[in-house]
């Protein structure tokens, strides 16, 4: 069975945890260098952000690609402001799970929600969105399901249309809301970095 891969490969990568604005941020070093940087709602244990990084082909640190959460900027300052107001209505992709499932947001899309069909591309491993007015169009995989070697679900796929927002919903494989639940336990064993003697203790 494939599921323990990825699971045995997060227990082993080194982890640090800092608990920070009521979230507890997880800092996971793989073997080969990747590192990955999740958040997590204190209260719920919700997953707010999930980003990567790995090293550049010189050897240094290359830029962390957010998987999960608001699109970071690099750009600040008055840059920034000027980038808002350019992409202010151009669709903006965001992934932002909830417990059960794994949820997308395309914001700035006003089109009624008859125009959009959301499909499983089952040998590409990935999901499509397509409007029959042609005005937009996107293929996005689900890493978590490639990571546990897990088939796409037609079945699993759904979506609404809300306040100019496309929502997109992909309810979790029980494989891996096992395997999230299990993380978790191990996650709370981890001394946060600023807890002092707080409830986390290691075992």
């Amino acid at each position: 069975m494939a599921v323990p891969s990825w699971l045995e490969r997060l227990r082993a990568a080194g982890k640090t945890a800092l608990v920070q604005d009521g979230k507890r941020k997880i800092h996971y070093l793989f073997e080969d260098g990747k590192e990955m940087a999740e958040e997590y709602d204190i209260k719920t244990g919700q997953l707010i952000s999930r980003k990567w990084r790995e090293k550049n082909t010189l050897g240094g640190t290359g830029k962390w690609q957010v998987e999960v959460g608001e699109p970071t900027s690099p750009l600040l300052g008055a840059l920034e402001s000027e980038l808002i107001t350019e992409s202010s209505s151009n669709p903006i992709f965001m992934r932002k799970d909830t417990l059960s499932s794994f949820q997308w947001r395309i914001r700035n899309l006003p089109y009624p929600k008859e125009v959009y069909s959301v499909s499983v591309e089952e040998e590409q491993r990935c999901c499509v969105i397509r409007t029959t007015n042609k005005k937009y169009y996107k293929k996005f995989s689900i890493p978590d399901l490639d990571r546990y070697h897990l088939p796409l679900d037609a079945a699993a796929l759904s979506f609404t249309h809300a306040n100019n927002t496309l929502i997109i919903t992909y309810q979790k494989p029980k494989e891996i809301l096992a395997a999230e639940e299990q993380l978790q336990k191990e996650l709370k064993k981890i001394k946060a970095a600023n807890s002092g003697d707080g409830d986390c203790k290691t075992h």
